[in-house]
């Protein structure tokens, strides 16, 4: 990741790098490093490795850990998004649901067609999500049926509020999930397929403006909610910066800290997360230009992360 000069930071006067913010790096990079080699050494496309992730939940994102309530809202300017689920379901939260919207998205785009396979086996499609199969209470395998429920049963309201308009959409992801998997047997082959039938305004939602990603960064990142939302916004807002961008640490935090207060304290407290998130992010991203100061991200115009082809 390239620090800016200081000295043309138009935020403040004196400029903090992300990947030197007092925190140190943690040790399980192994996985980020291999990943951020293998996507120097071949592209998404050329790797087949090229994904893609709806732009709503890239402009305003999922709860990252459990929320208390059947509602929550995330704002981006004048964009918002509001989930709604079944109070007896609860609301979709943390990396797994992220990890499934991307392999909906991606298989929605590739395919055309609203009706998304899961495959005959748990355990193949766990690996497509690039998580081991494991049971008991805290396993991969209940928090994996556990999220999916969450995020096949909720609603999602997108609106935009302007000087002179507003406009409003209600979508719900699923009109059908068919699940045939036993748990206690993930690599059994059910007698069905396991299956997602998309609704109609989400699979357009997705299809008509997805964001390209690589899938081996997501895969590389999926240990941290917020640094998966990080990646996405940041390969998405660099697809077209064209010129020094600062962005205020207060709308970073309605985009993206919900979970800290909105005093001085959680600002600060956000900022420390975002900024470790961040670091982890550039490993796989390098050549985000990227400056940090007390008031502001500023983003420079950077190489995509997924270049258009």
């Amino acid at each position: 990741m390239e620090v800016i000069d200081e000295a043309a930071n138009p935020c403040g006067p004196k400029s903090v790098n992300p990947a030197n913010d007092n925190h140190p790096i943690p040790r399980q990079l192994s996985k980020l490093f291999n990943a951020a080699m293998a996507i120097e050494v071949e592209q998404a496309k050329e790797a087949g490795a090229l994904g893609f992730m709806a732009r709503a939940m890239v402009q305003a994102t999922m709860p990252h850990k459990q929320v208390a309530g059947n509602e929550f809202t995330r704002i981006n300017g004048d964009f918002s998004l509001t989930m709604l689920a079944p109070s007896k379901v609860g609301l979709p939260y943390g990396s797994i649901p992220r990890l499934v919207t991307g392999f909906l998205t991606t298989e929605a785009v590739r395919t055309k067609q609203r009706e998304v396979i899961l495959g005959r086996t748990l355990s193949n499609f766990m690996a497509e999500l690039d998580l081991a199969p494991t049971g008991g209470r805290w396993g991969s395998i209940p928090r994996l049926r556990d999220q999916m429920k969450r995020l096949f049963s909720c609603s999602i309201s997108c609106s935009y509020t302007g000087d002179d308009v507003f406009g409003l959409e209600h979508v719900h992801v699923a009109d059908k999930a068919t699940l045939w998997w036993t748990p206690q047997q993930p690599d059994q082959a059910a007698l069905w397929e396991s299956s997602v039938v998309l609704s109609e305004r989400f699979f357009n939602e997705i299809t008509e403006n997805p964001v390209p990603i690589d899938l081996r960064a997501l895969k590389a990142l999926k240990r941290s909610p917020l640094a998966l939302d990080v990646y996405l916004w940041l390969t998405y807002r660099m697809s077209y910066v064209k010129s020094r961008t600062a962005v205020p640490w207060a709308a970073l935090q309605l985009q993206f800290g919900s979970d800290y207060p909105l005093t001085d304290q959680g600002r600060r407290d956000f900022k420390k997360a975002f900024l470790r998130a961040l670091t982890k992010v550039s490993v796989v991203y390098p050549a985000a230009r990227l400056d940090s100061s007390p008031d502001c991200l500023i983003l420079m115009p950077s190489r995509p992360h997924i270049t258009r082809s």
